[in-house]
């Protein structure tokens, strides 16, 4: 069960043994990594967080990354215990560790479970191994088939991701894939379009020329056919691109979207909590080197306005394919439904087929969530923050 106020914990472990071409998160590869100084790190910056208030009780753990199936499992319990002394864990805590399929990181599945992880995701990413190596990861099919045998048997609850839209891949070719993948039995799959970011490899050779990003029709397709699939499949979207069986979602990402408390320790992460955002050092280096003179590795605090949490809390909100209560969400920030949401370019989406009312709640149907990216601005009537 999801309790609004249960806190949701991020650690994040930035190290991967290579850097994807289409990867823009906060990753690092590096030669060695002093593990008892990032267990004294991370320690520290999780005591920070404990003496923010009376802590609250810790509803959900995810270890992203990076790769954090290459924390050592010790490491992983230590940080679980820890957590745990300082926030208290609820009964059904949910902790999910995201790992890639390699034979040697699969190896240490059963010792993970063993240290308190009871939720994978699987990296993945494809089921051919020319698209795995065109998505440079270092994992063959066949590998990612055995490491997805091994999580069954040792989590109680397993999700992969995939990657679709990928160059000149057809509905056909999709289908297939997406046919096999849902053949596996998981309870919740991430399923992402490729899209191309700044600043990454592919970027780079997009701009070359060398890679030739799938047209916006085609990608439209694979989406409509992705919905489609999966809902018949028994896991419909309750999110743009996060399919799962009714009752089996991630918890953790729904505290995200539900604009609940999160708290974000690691390299880079990001925390929303007590009306307060927090960014911690991105690199490293930087990382360590501030928790160490400071005791905790934050770069950036700053309190939100009731006004911009509002927008945020919108922005996440309309995501999901519950929708958000806008009567609820208006009395959490002092603002009326009109202040919220633009009635006017509600009634016109509403009307086009591309957003839905149900009593309070404003929901965006299956037809608008492909354009959710030029949507959002349009209907959320709160601008940025004022000064």
């Amino acid at each position: 069960m999801i309790d609004p106020h249960h806190l949701a914990l991020y650690i994040h472990w930035p190290f991967c043994l290579a850097k994807c071409p289409y990867c823009d998160f906060n990753s690092h590869v590096r030669g060695g990594i002093d593990v008892k100084a990032w267990e004294s790190a991370l320690l520290a910056d999780l005591e920070h967080e404990a003496r923010r208030e009376q802590p609250p009780i810790i509803g959900s753990v995810f270890f992203g990354g990076g790769t954090p199936s290459l924390m050592p499992p010790a490491l992983v319990a230590i940080l679980l215990a820890a957590a745990e002394r300082s926030f208290g864990f609820a009964e059904d805590v949910e902790i999910t560790l995201e790992a890639n399929p390699s034979s040697v990181e699969a190896a240490n599945f059963a010792a993970l479970a063993s240290a308190g992880v009871n939720r994978v995701s699987l990296g993945v990413q494809a089921l051919e191994d020319s698209a795995l190596q065109m998505l440079g990861r270092l994992h063959s099919m066949e590998e990612a088939l055995a490491a997805l045998h091994i999580a069954q048997r040792e989590f109680e609850r397993v999700s992969f991701d995939l990657i679709y839209g990928r160059p000149k891949q057809t509905p056909t070719q999709w289908e297939r894939e997406l046919t096999r993948a849902l053949s596996f039995g998981t309870e919740h799959m991430s399923l992402y379009q490729l899209t191309i970011e700044p600043g990454t490899r592919f970027a780079t050779d997009v701009r070359r020329g060398a890679l030739v990003p799938l047209d916006d029709d085609s990608a439209a397709d694979l989406f409509a056919l992705t919905q489609a699939m999966t809902s018949a499949g028994g896991l419909p979207a309750y999110e743009i691109s996060n399919h799962a069986r009714p009752g089996r979602e991630s918890r953790h990402n729904l505290a995200y979207w539900r604009y609940q408390d999160y708290a974000g320790i690691g390299p880079g992460a990001h925390g929303r909590r007590l009306g307060r955002a927090t960014m911690r050092h991105r690199k490293p280096e930087n990382y360590l080197a501030a928790v160490a003179q400071h005791g905790h590795g934050v770069q950036e605090e700053r309190a939100l306005p009731l006004h911009e949490q509002a927008m945020e809390a919108l922005l996440m909100g309309l995501r999901l394919a519950e929708g958000v209560d806008l009567a609820a969400l208006g009395d959490r920030f002092g603002l009326s439904p009109d202040e919220l949401i633009d009635s006017r370019k509600r009634a016109l989406h509403a009307a086009s087929g591309l957003a839905r009312e149900e009593g309070p709640r404003l929901i965006v149907t299956p037809r608008g969530m492909p354009l959710l990216d030029a949507l959002l601005p349009d209907l959320v009537a709160l601008e940025a923050a004022p000064a």
